[in-house]
């Protein structure tokens, strides 16, 4: 019982590592999606906020915590 603990807690500390890398590697300019499925560009980084634009029209900005962030999505990644 205690193995099986141990590493169920061990993939815990390696996602939560994961998460807190890809949330500081956020730059202005990357293309990311957050955990509601929408795309955009960071245009601003704050301590617990980021701005995305999510409409090169319009010019429509939302403001999510930085937490919302799932991933960064590369070119090759984008649907079309």
């Amino acid at each position: 019982m205690g193995v099986f603990l141990f590493i169920m807690m061990g993939g815990q500390r390696k996602e939560k590592k994961r998460r807190a890398k890809l949330l500081a590697a956020l730059r202005k300019g990357n293309k990311v999606q957050t955990v509601g499925g929408i795309l955009g560009t960071v245009v601003d980084l704050r301590d617990t906020e980021v701005v995305l634009k999510v409409d090169e029209n319009s010019n429509t900005r939302i403001k999510f915590g930085r937490s919302a962030v799932q991933s960064i999505v590369s070119e090759s990644q984008e649907v079309s």
